[in-house]
């Protein structure tokens, strides 16, 4: 193990035991240097069944805790996330790559996922429905049971918090599958729930196959939720394979956010916001701007400034913090390469970067220049294919229909960002967006307090909020009926 990698459990957590896998162990890799940091154990079919079994033994007596116990728990696993907080960013830069500064912010927003979440599951309100004489009508919200929550890579560990938080605070019991990318995050946060008195069973992690673990998760009766975060292709396929049992399913899938430059928009703004999300864990976000519109009239000099500051942008090992770290895995830097070698063929130009970098101290990693590419068409990949990296394409347009039309032409609806100080131009685009999230101005779309999801093929359901309470939680009617023969 590496001596930089503090201490962090490496089994499978089922029902309150760290316990040894069956399968061989697997090797997790610092994408920035390709050193082998640790192992970790892999279960297969059977520890999945033991995951959920001990979840669904859990879950009648975490369900009936009263509301400020599962409430007192949490905070308690707020508080020891804050006081190893430095750690926690650690452990998740070398596994991931992503910058301190980039680690550090995500594990805040862990803490006010937890405590905010532990504040929400207190108001789970019900309702009394006016009724005919003699009876009450009374509706009561209750917890769904297991829930099974598959997690990605790009955020590994606040993708958990923001499932997990909610549904333990209205009393739900949980499996977790996190990337096989990325696991030892998974694995330190779930050892500070066993710390801060999580009841066994009630959250159980298994490593392994994605496929053997997600067929046995979404063919259990015994699971009454999915909620998975990835690619729109697995999404579909995990969608499919809950229908025999009509579990409960929220999927948050990819993402294609347009980011379009009105000609009166504040362009040191939009030039400063766009560098700042674009290259955001190095443009790996679902939410990041991928297709950049700009007026025609603003474009020239929206362009110079973006090439000035762009120069500045570092690249490099997470742990020196830099502007941008390594992509996650060979298959990244690929997509990167095909997009780009795609759109220069018919007829674009890159006007910075577009190369892999493999000198000094890039040498074993996967590094890869911050990229800008000009005159994207409709014809080309990178147009309709998320990128999941470090560059910026351009596309100029002069029709605010037109730009809004262009920005709707995509499977996806997860994020979407436009600038502009004219507030006809804001109500039009605004409300014309086929997209879950709208920016105006603003990049930070992203809050315990408010709902994130998508539309379209950005799947469905929302995290966060009141509105990602809800998602775990059944409505039951209860007709009283008082009028009874002596």
């Amino acid at each position: 193990m590496s001596p930089k990698l503090t201490h962090v459990p490496t089994q499978l957590y089922i029902d309150g035991n760290w316990i040894d896998g069956s399968q061989p162990t697997a090797p997790i890799k610092n994408p920035a240097t390709g050193e082998v940091i640790t192992e970790v154990s892999q279960g297969a079919e059977e520890e999945t069944l033991t995951a959920i079994a001990a979840a669904k033994a859990a879950f009648p007596l975490w369900s009936k805790h009263d509301p400020l116990e599962r409430a007192n728990i949490m905070n308690q696993i707020a508080d020891l996330i804050e006081e190893e907080a430095e750690r926690l960013a650690l452990i998740m830069t070398l596994e991931q790559g992503k910058p301190l500064k980039e680690a550090r912010s995500e594990i805040q927003t862990d803490i006010e996922n937890f405590r905010w979440n532990a504040a929400e599951g207190q108001r789970i309100y019900g309702e009394i429905i006016p009724s005919p004489m003699d009876h009450h009508w009374l509706i009561r919200k209750q917890p769904i049971g297991v829930v099974a929550a598959i997690t990605p890579w790009n955020f590994p560990s606040n993708m958990i918090a923001r499932k997990i938080a909610p549904a333990l605070a209205v009393g739900c019991t949980l499996v977790m599958k996190p990337s096989k990318e990325t696991p030892l995050s998974a694995l330190a946060l779930v050892d500070i729930f066993d710390r801060a008195g999580l009841p066994k069973g009630v959250v159980n992690i298994v490593l392994g196959s994605s496929k053997t673990i997600g067929k046995v998760l979404t063919e259990s009766n015994d699971v009454k939720k999915l909620t998975f975060t990835g690619s729109t292709k697995v999404g579909q396929l995990l969608y499919e394979q809950s229908a025999p049992t009509l579990k409960h399913v929220s999927l948050e899938l990819g993402g294609h956010a347009p980011f379009i430059v009105f000609q009166d928009a504040d362009l040191s703004l939009a030039v400063e916001s766009l560098l700042a999300a674009k290259f955001r864990n190095n443009g790996q976000v679902c939410t990041a701007p991928n297709r950049i519109f700009l007026h025609e009239k603003i474009k020239d000099d929206f362009v110079e400034q973006l090439l000035k500051k762009i120069s500045d942008v570092k690249v490099g090992n997470g742990l020196d913090d830099p502007d941008i770290g390594p992509l996650i895995n060979e298959s990244a830097i690929e997509k990167i390469q095909n997009q780009l070698s795609d759109a220069t063929q018919k007829g674009a130009t890159i006007l910075y970067g577009g190369n892999r970098l493999t000198d000094g101290e890039y040498r074993d990693g996967l590094f890869f220049e911050p990229t800008i590419i000009d005159g994207i068409t409709n014809e080309m990949n990178i147009y309709y294919e998320e990128t999941f990296g470090p560059v910026i394409p351009l596309i100029g347009f002069t029709e605010t229909e037109a730009v809004i039309a262009a920005a709707n032409d995509t499977e996806f609806g997860l994020a979407s960002y436009f600038f502009s100080n004219n507030l006809q131009t804001i109500s039009q685009t605004a409300s014309s967006l086929d997209y879950g999230i709208v920016g105006v101005n603003e990049m930070a779309i992203s809050n315990a307090a408010v709902p994130f999801g998508g539309v379209k093929h950005s799947g469905f359901g929302r995290e966060n909020g009141k509105y990602g309470v809800e998602e775990y939680v059944e409505v039951k009617f209860i007709n009283i009926n008082t009028h009874l023969k002596k």
